[in-house]
């Protein structure tokens, strides 16, 4: 081998000329000892990289992870703060296991005491002028001269006092023998068979115990069985639970006609308040139910048994309404109907402020707001009073300013969660309603027709859940909406002053009482 230069050398190959016996080969410089180490190092890095990659990977699992349970830890300590005071829960739910009970309320300046209000009606037992029976008594024995009192002198009444009671009851049994006549002119004419009795020859329960049985069953809530007992008790003669039963549909048939009329009357309604709640009704598990809904004003109430759907709200009034003000809640299926006005429940608005102001305890707009929407539904109840129409704008100009103001803030404090299908908290979604539905939020105060809240709606449903505590479930749905037909008639009654055994004895009669026309006295 021959050095060349330069790094490089020469071998000669055998049997090959000088100039063909050559190969020129590169003279590699010894290694670096430092060029392992930075192998090393790399390949180092390489792994560390790779546990970098994945720890990043495990570290957003464990960050989406932690979100989801603090939204649902967040939800669970809502839904365990819910109670009537920041919702539509019921009282008697208050003090179920883990429930927190509402804040007991101070007592604002001015508030009401409890009890009879100053100016409100109030109920005594009123002398009569005419009593049904008068019983003189005079005193008894003898003088202590030894003379018998009853030879002695009267010199009047010298006190007397009235007692209201009801005779103890037995039940009679009553024959009704129809005659026949003939006239001169040779024809023959038969008595017409008394109301509520049976067919010729048979034996009827009258329409007196009739009328209490159905007004145990619906009105009271009375189990049928416990119903034949209590008959039993009142008239010495117990029924058969099945004819208790079947008192359902022969006084729903009775009412058919009133009710037909009550539910028109709704309609042409200018005003009605609308609600709807869960009921257990048929057969199935527990978690099987309908919804009762329904309409009404402060002399009307028409029931509807179905489902929270659309269909069943269009198969109900409200799909008939036009140009009436419905008072409901925030439930969506209310907005879908067009011809009708709408006026938000403030109770479940002022409700729905106050859970706001357990989520959001630091913030002044929770309370503003609760507090300008009461001071203006005391407004219109003042103005209402006085009979006008509508608030004046002066009146309630503050008001509506510091309510505005309020919704402002809170919808500066509480900015929407980015994303356009992403799930608005809901203060968030509360604060948008009071902002871009304010008009149905404060119609009633132009107009004083209108009642901000849809409490009697809310009065005119609670005899269900009364029911459904008592039975538990109702087993057939037909039975069911025979109850609420008999109800309704007999709610509607009870608002025009009719006393509800008295108008269900006279359907049972066949002479329902019908509520008169608007105009028609």
């Amino acid at each position: 081998m021959l050095a060349v230069g330069h790094g490089w050398a020469v071998d000669r190959v055998a049997g090959c000329g000088f100039g063909h016996d050559l190969r020129v080969t590169e003279s590699l410089p010894p290694e670096d000892p430092r060029d392992a180490l930075i192998r090393e190092q790399a390949a180092l890095i390489a792994r560390l990289s790779a546990q970098v990659t994945d720890l990043s990977a495990q570290i957003a699992e464990l960050t989406g992870l932690v979100r989801e349970l603090r939204e649902q830890l967040e939800a669970a300590r809502r839904a365990a703060s819910r109670n009537s005071g920041n919702s539509s829960m019921p009282p008697s739910a208050d003090d179920l296991p883990g429930r927190k009970a509402p804040a007991p309320k101070g007592k604002a300046s001015g508030e009401r005491k409890p009890g009879k209000q100053p100016g409100t009606p109030g109920a005594h037992l009123a002398w009569s002028a005419e009593p049904d029976e008068t019983v003189p008594l005079f005193p008894e024995g003898s003088c202590p001269c030894g003379l018998d009192l009853a030879q002695a002198a009267d010199l009047g009444v010298v006190a007397s006092r009235q007692v209201i009671d009801v005779p103890l009851a037995a039940a009679t049994v009553t024959q009704y023998d129809e005659h026949a006549v003939r006239c001169g002119c040779g024809k023959v004419h038969e008595a017409a068979p008394e109301p509520g009795a049976g067919q010729a020859g048979t034996v009827s329960w009258g329409l007196n115990v009739q009328a209490l049985a159905v007004f145990l069953l619906v009105m009271h809530h009375v189990p049928v069985e416990r119903c034949a007992g209590v008959l039993e008790a009142i008239t010495g003669t117990r029924p058969s639970d099945g004819w208790v039963h079947s008192m359902l549909e022969r006084a729903a048939s009775a009412v058919r006609g009133a009710c037909l009329l009550i539910r028109a009357l709704v309609i042409t309604a200018a005003v009605i308040c609308a609600d709807e709640t869960p009921i257990r009704v048929g057969p199935g598990p527990k978690t099987r139910e309908k919804y009762l809904l329904v309409a009404c004003t402060s002399l009307l109430t028409c029931y509807f048994l179905g489902d929270r759907t659309l269909a069943s709200f269009d198969g109900f009034v409200l799909g008939d309404l036009s140009g009436s003000v419905a008072v409901h809640d925030r439930y969506q299926n209310y907005d879908a109907y067009d011809g009708v006005a709408h006026q938000l429940c403030c109770a479940h608005l002022l409700r729905d402020l106050a859970d706001a102001a357990e989520q959001y305890p630091n913030a002044i707009w929770p309370r503003q707001a609760a507090d300008a929407l009461r001071a203006l539904i005391h407004a219109a109840n003042d103005a209402r009073e006085q009979g006008l129409d509508a608030v004046p704008a002066d009146v309630m100009a503050a008001d509506l300013r510091l309510f505005r103001s309020a919704v402002l803030a809170g919808l500066h404090e509480v900015p929407r969660v980015p994303g356009a299908n992403k799930k608005q908290k809901p203060g968030r979604m509360l604060l948008e309603c009071l902002r871009d539905r304010e008009a149905d939020v404060l119609r009633f105060l132009s107009d004083l027709r209108i009642p901000p809240t849809s409490n009697q709606a809310e009065r005119d449903l609670r005899p269900a859940k009364t029911q459904q505590k008592i039975s538990g479930r109702l087993r057939s749905e037909k039975a069911t909406r025979h109850r609420y037909a008999i109800r309704g008639y007999a709610s509607t009654a009870a608002k025009h002053g009719i006393p509800v055994l008295a108008a269900i004895r006279n359907a049972l009669a066949g002479n329902a009482w019908m509520p008169a026309l608007p105009g028609i006295a």
